[in-house]
């Protein structure tokens, strides 16, 4: 594993050190400008479990599902068995895990790739929703729940630092470096170049002696464990899931559109994409709350612009950027590198 650089444990002392600096520097807007890293941070993580799974040519539509059976199974298993979240947390993410080797297994056995498998995992997040949905009893359906508090809502127990947003804070970053570790770890495998290979041409992978069923299941529970996990953890922090915010197909969609924007084959792509996506979305939630003009003209309609946007602006970067932000910068950074180093030999 390659040994961190100096400018990367720089960044990371920043980051450390950072709840004390807006602390001294912002004031009164501290608990806000926490919270927007803080799901920086945790859907970074989540989005770098799906680009993991996703660089391989293996397009999932079905990690909102996973997201969903992170968050419900640790709420469910709190709320009516008292269960703890560290108890919870890890059962949840073993049936996330079970339900991927369940769904991947005859997919990838049956070789079934491209849109058939994304329209597959597609039909899996449909399924979850609506199973959250129809046990409303349970769940409170489309309504959502909240996981039950316990105490002064600042447990470690309970997973539960509501009035403590430094604490979520450090929990957030620690979960987005262990999403990047675990990047490095795939990332300089031998099951890199196998599921490398097997993305290319399976029947050559597999003529050469590499079980593709095998390479693509373990990075399917790779995926869905990270997912199932960023999950969780996003529902003991906002204490509050619903179908429509952590689990379902807008989630899946906001995923591979995150992935993408801000680069599918950079290991800090997801993470920029997590920024891009979330200062986006603050944007244009302050821009229809400060303009009460327009939700009054479009009516309920208005809260779907985002949706619209996130749509348009995927089509914009698979066309005009479909190495996403952080890859086109970085390419450009290298074009510009090498013609640099060509000139003086040309002109020699």
């Amino acid at each position: 594993m390659r040994r961190p650089s100096k400018s990367a444990l720089a960044g990371l002392a920043v980051l450390i050190a950072l709840p004390f600096i807006i602390r001294f520097s912002l004031g009164g807007s501290e608990r806000y400008y926490l919270h927007l890293l803080i799901q920086i941070f945790i859907w970074a993580f989540i989005y770098t479990g799906w680009s993991i799974m996703g660089r391989f040519g293996l397009t999932s539509f079905g990690h909102g599902a996973f997201t969903g059976i992170g968050a419900y199974g640790c709420v469910l298993l709190w709320n009516y068995l008292g269960l703890t979240p560290w108890v919870g947390i890890p059962l949840s993410v073993v049936v996330a895990v079970v339900v991927a080797l369940l769904v991947g297994y005859p997919c990838f056995h049956l070789r079934i790739t491209g849109h058939y498998f994304a329209l597959l995992t597609l039909a899996l997040t449909e399924f979850v929703r609506l199973c959250i949905v129809g046990l409303r009893d349970y769940t409170g359906g489309s309504l959502g729940t909240q996981p039950r508090r316990y105490g002064d809502g600042l447990s470690i127990y309970a997973i539960q630092f509501e009035t403590d947003r430094v604490v979520s804070f450090y929990i957030a970053l620690a979960l987005w470096l262990t999403g990047l570790a675990i990047w490095i770890w795939v990332d300089s495998s031998m099951d890199r170049y196998a599921l490398e290979a097997a993305s290319q041409d399976e029947e050559a992978a597999a003529s050469v002696g590499i079980d593709v069923t095998r390479e693509k299941l373990k990075v399917t529970a790779i995926s869905a464990a990270m997912c199932a996990f960023g999950g969780a953890i996003y529902g003991q922090y906002q204490m509050y899931i619903g179908p429509d915010t952590i689990a379902g197909l807008s989630v899946s969609l906001n995923i591979v559109f995150a992935v993408i924007a801000g680069g599918l084959w950079v290991m800090l792509g997801p993470t920029v994409g997590a920024v891009f996506t979330q200062v986006l979305s603050e944007a244009l939630r302050v821009t229809i709350q400060s303009t009460a003009g327009l939700q009054s003209a479009f009516g309920s309609s208005v809260l779907a612009l985002d949706t619209l946007i996130y749509g348009l602006l995927l089509v914009l970067f698979i066309i005009y950027m479909p190495k996403g932000i952080l890859g086109t910068l970085l390419e450009r950074r290298q074009k510009k590198s090498v013609s640099s180093r060509i000139a003086p030999v040309s002109a020699a």
